[in-house]
């Protein structure tokens, strides 16, 4: 009793016509990888969605400038700053 309707909806008989001719591994292959990009899409968007609120939840201290005049940018590099040379005191 077929009523001649197709079961499968467009997207599917695209895709089934577009891999067809392939092998069946190689069909299953194409499967898992798109199961595998839409899951890292998913947990990629959830990730940043929790992201934000966990940085509300802890905040991190800010460093309190340096008074005018005082300290400068290379003062709070840490390990990566630059060495400063000793003043030539020769006058």
């Amino acid at each position: 009793m077929s009523t001649g309707q197709p079961l499968a909806s467009g997207k599917s008989q695209i895709f089934e016509s577009l891999l067809w001719f392939l092998p069946d591994w190689v069909q299953n292959t194409v499967l898992v990888l798109i199961v595998l990009a839409l899951l890292a899409t998913w947990t990629i968007r959830l990730r940043n969605k929790i992201a934000p609120r966990r940085a509300l939840r802890q905040p991190q201290p800010v460093p309190a400038a340096a008074p005018h005049g005082q300290g400068s940018g290379a003062d709070y590099l840490g390990p990566y700053a630059p060495q400063r040379r000793p003043e030539d005191s020769s006058a």
